[in-house]
Parts: structure tokens; C-alpha cells; sequence
């Protein structure tokens, strides 16, 4: 059983061995999400469906539920799951909690992001983790220039105007640099008007934005960055969101009409559920040891329990929480396990060396067709910044694209950006105001 679809989860349901497990996939999202390029769909540099692959398309001998975990019992192999479908009438006596038996469990169930217990952030603010994020985001930004380009006096359009990005690490990053692409090329052009009031501005409380790069590249990226205009707020402390407001440490209050937050991770509410069943790390991640082999409280092994993936970490060898963690974690563990079934009667340890995360560097897109790419970890001159980086970002990250269908649509849509501009249309929900409006015209116009 395989709880999660992220980067560890998805790569093990579609390459366990069916001819040797009964493969078990259950994840509250029907689709793995490509995480690098979701920030370029939130701003329609991409289309949605270009970043994200469906579970069932490659599980067609693999039982899939769409449910949230919601509980383990380690002793008797079981999880508990809630149905993540939509209820109505005609499916109200649908069962909407389910039990499953396991022989193996993975659990891949990633995280949160992680907002401090900062008052505020949750109701007035975005986060960038699932396609829904990135919709509401879009959404958002265009309607808060239909709203200025109506305002009355410029302090309206200079509030509804300042976007603001909490987080100087590569999502906030690379989020602040599409988000000013799309002002400086597609806004521009269709709101003129309204360029002198459009402010944009990440906020940390680090002393530089980028800081897990070579400090070459992130003063690079700081520097580009105030050239183009972003403003660069570091050393900043918020105290609560309110609706439309930043609160900063020292009383300063700064307007916004759109607030993305992106300041890490914290633990996912399974992962929450496991306390006093599993041993768990400062930061509040399952142990593991260097097998991925989850520890109880006690620090032993619960039989056929492994986590990988941001969820876990191994203990003694704090890994980060990243996409390339998880994906190498999942490749090891797939080797691992499709050996195992040839060979029941060894144990893990003696039919396969331990985990070991080799890191093969970061990067990160800072707007205008450039990038930084950090490889200090593999040689120390490993390291490059603007044109050339922007090229090896875009390649690297198509390759590393799942199916042929991606590979070819996304340079499809880049292309299409750089020839027509990005879609600024805006798919809005009708509220139930607006539904029972409708409702009332068409029942009218019936009679």
C-alpha cells in the first residue's frame, strides 16, 4: 500500500513490480503534480494540464482509492481513509470511510505549508502547493486589475496593486519573477494605465532571499531583482494578515491585494495523527533509519513500514525536503522491494546498501529569461547564473517531464507565450447568489 501521489509515492506506483506485488495506491489527489513549473501556470506562462499526470493512467493493475489516510494501526496492518469525493443528495448513503488491510505500507504523504502560527495567513492568504493554489492565484491577480482599472483614486489602485510574496526561498523566488514577466509583458500592454501603481515585493525574515545557493548567486539574484523593480524586504518580521493587510513587526502596516505565502513545510495531519505511534524528528517528521524503515517511539523497527518523501527524514542524517530527495528515496526503495520479493527469506540489510542522498544541486528561474543553477555540491565551480542557466533550467526540467504528452506540450505552450502572451481570461465560480439569480431569469423567461 502506497499512501500519496507526490514525487516518491507516484514514481513507486507506477515501477513496483506488479508480477510481484498487489499494489494498493491511496491519495486524496487523482493526479502526481509536477511541482517545478507550477508557478509558471499560476501567472498562464503554462496550461494546468501540462504539469500534471493522472494516477489511473498508468495503474491499470493497481487498486486506486481517492481518500484522505486518516488513521494506521501498525499492529493490525490497517489504515483508515475518508473518501475525498464530493457529497450530494443522490450520494448521501454512499460509505464515504473505508478500511484497508496492508502487508507493506509506504507512507509518502508530504507536507503542509508552514505558516508559524502567524495570525491571519491562512484566511487572507495563497499558497503555491496543488493546481488549485496556482488557479486562485491567477484568478486573483487578474481580478485585482479589473478592480483597480475601476478604483477611483490612486491609494485604491496602489493597495489593490502591491503583490505581495512572503518567502525568499526558490518558490517564492520563482513566483515573484513569473509574476513580474506577466506584468512587464502581458499587463503592460493591456492595463498601461495602471503600470505606475503596480508594486511587487518578497519578504523574509532571513538576511538574503536564496540562501540555501552559493552566496554569488544569491546576491546575484538579489541584485536582479532590484533592478527590476522587485522589492526586496529582508530581515522583515510579520506579525498577522488581516484582510488586505500586512502587520509587521514594529507596528509598519502595508497594503495588499494579493498575498502568496511561501515560507516552508511543516507536517501533515496523518503525520500529526502518528504521535506516540512513530518516532519523529525536531522539525516533526517521521524517523526513519537508513533503510527508510519507520522507527516507533522506542526507536525500533515497525515491520514492513517505510516513509520517504517530506513527510520523513532519516535519523542522524537530516535529508532536506525536496523533490530530488524524494525521488531518489523511491528509486532505492523500488529496487529494494522488487529484490525482496525474489528473495524472501533476507532481510533488507543484506540484499541492499543503505540509503544515501547524493545532491545534485538546485536551481531556480529569477525572471527574463534568466535563472541561477547551484552544482557547488558536486564541484565547486558547478555554478552559473542568467541566460545560459535560464536554458539549462528549462531543458533540465523538461526532460525530467513524465510522459510524452507533457514533453510535447509544454514547449508547445511556451512557444505559444512567446508568440501570443499569455491567457489573461478568468474562469470564475458563480457564487449561490449568482446561481439563484440565473435560476430565477431562466424560470422567468420558461413561463
Amino acid at each position: 500500500m502506497i499512501l500519496g501521489s507526490g514525487w516518491g509515492g507516484f514514481k513507486l506506483i507506477r515501477e513496483t513490480d506488479k508480477e510481484k506485488y498487489q499494489v494498493v495506491a491511496v491519495s486524496p489527489r487523482n493526479h502526481f503534480l509536477f511541482t517545478p513549473l507550477l508557478a509558471s501556470t499560476s501567472v498562464g506562462t503554462l496550461e494546468f494540464r501540462c504539469i500534471t499526470e493522472p494516477v489511473r493512467a498508468y495503474t491499470g493493475d493497481v487498486e486506486y482509492h481517492q481518500a484522505w489516510c486518516d488513521t494506521i494501526d501498525f499492529d493490525k496492518h490497517k489504515v483508515a481513509c475518508t473518501l475525498n469525493l464530493a457529497t450530494s443528495p443522490e450520494t448521501v448513503d454512499t460509505p464515504q470511510h473505508v478500511e484497508l488491510q496492508y502487508d507493506h505500507l509506504i507512507i509518502s504523504v508530504g507536507s503542509y505549508s508552514n505558516t508559524f502560527n502567524i495570525p491571519g495567513v491562512k484566511e487572507h492568504g495563497f499558497f503555491l502547493k496543488e493546481v488549485s493554489d496556482a488557479r486562485k492565484i491567477r484568478q486573483r491577480v487578474l481580478e485585482c486589475f479589473e478592480r483597480a482599472e475601476m478604483a477611483k483614486t490612486d491609494q485604491e489602485k496602489n493597495d489593490l496593486l502591491h503583490f505581495a510574496v512572503v518567502g525568499g526561498g526558490p518558490t517564492g523566488v520563482e513566483f515573484s519573477s513569473e509574476l513580474h514577466d506577466f506584468i512587464r509583458e502581458d499587463c503592460s500592454r493591456l492595463f498601461p494605465s495602471l503600470m505606475n501603481h503596480v508594486t511587487l515585493a518578497v519578504y523574509d525574515v532571513a538576511p538574503k532571499i536564496l540562501a540555501s545557493f552559493d552566496q554569488s548567486l544569491s546576491e546575484y539574484c538579489m541584485t536582479k531583482f532590484r533592478r527590476s523593480g522587485i522589492e526586496v524586504r529582508t530581515e522583515t518580521v510579520i506579525d498577522r494578515v488581516e484582510d488586505g493587510r500586512l502587520l509587521l513587526k514594529g507596528g509598519q502596516e502595508v497594503k495588499f491585494g494579493c498575498l502568496v505565502w511561501s515560507t516552508g513545510l511543516t507536517e501533515n495531519p496523518l503525520v500529526a495523527a502518528l504521535e506516540g505511534q512513530v518516532m519523529k524528528s525536531r522539525n516533526r517528521r517521521i524517523l526513519t533509519d537508513e533503510y527508510l524503515r519507520v522507527l516507533d517511539p522506542q526507536g525500533k523497527i515497525i515491520p514492513n513500514v517505510y516513509a520517504l518523501g517530506d513527510c520523513a527524514t532519516i535519523k542522524d542524517h537530516e535529508v532536506p525536503q525536496t523533490a530530488q530527495v524524494a525521488n531518489q528515496q523511491a528509486i532505492w526503495l523500488r529496487k529494494a522491494l522488487n529484490t525482496m520479493a525474489k528473495r524472501p527469506e533476507k532481510d533488507m540489510t543484506e540484499i541492499t546498501k543503505p540509503f544515501s542522498f547524493k545532491n545534485m544541486g538546485t536551481m531556480a528561474y529569477i525572471g527574463n529569461w534568466e535563472a541561477v543553477v547551484d552544482m557547488t555540491t558536486l564541484n565547486k565551480e558547478a555554478k552559473e547564473s542568467g541566460h545560459m542557466a535560464w536554458v539549462f533550467w528549462r531543458s533540465s526540467y523538461l526532460t525530467m517531464s513524465v510522459s510524452l504528452r507533457n514533453k510535447m506540450l509544454i514547449p508547445m505552450y511556451w512557444l505559444t507565450t512567446w508568440l501570443f502572451g499569455r491567457d489573461v481570461s478568468s474562469f470564475q465560480v458563480y457564487d449561490r447568489r449568482h446561481r439563484e439569480a440565473i435560476g430565477s431569469r431562466t424560470n422567468t423567461h420558461v413561463v
